[in-house]
């Protein structure tokens, strides 16, 4: 069944990559507004260099430097790229505040980050912990 949208509303969408089918229609669970921005924020953080074919700059690269010594200079520097990233390549999203907390004990690091969407008031937040996977 097609939704309808209003005139004149940007509606932003993406596909949702758990890759969940939906029972009924067999076809790829799409995500819609807010929530769509919200995963395009944590896929870019969570990008290299090199891994999204034919735009080898678009990306944080935060898993190189979960390699370096958890300590608050590392923090500060995953804190920059990430800022960087989200200027650089994510237009619907003003970052309000973000904070990288290092957790040695986990081996990782814990990311909060406040941020308004484009033509809205609402602050959302989204955290999420980074820790070495290899």
């Amino acid at each position: 069944m097609a939704q309808l949208l209003p005139r004149n509303k940007k509606v932003f969408c993406d596909l949702d990559l758990d890759f969940d089918v939906h029972p009924n229609t067999k076809q790829l669970n799409l995500l819609f507004g807010d929530d769509a921005v919200v995963r395009s924020l944590k896929n870019l953080v969570m990008t290299n260099f090199y891994e999204k074919p034919f735009h080898p700059e678009i990306g944080c690269n935060v898993q190189a430097m979960l390699f370096e010594n958890i300590m608050p200079a590392t923090a500060d520097s995953i804190k920059q790229a990430i800022v960087e990233t989200i200027d650089n390549y994510e237009p619907r999203v003003s970052l309000d505040n973000i904070k990288v907390d290092p957790k040695p004990d986990e081996n990782g690091y814990v990311v909060q980050m406040e941020f308004f969407i484009i033509n809205q008031t609402t602050v959302r937040r989204l955290q999420f912990f980074l820790e070495r996977v290899r």
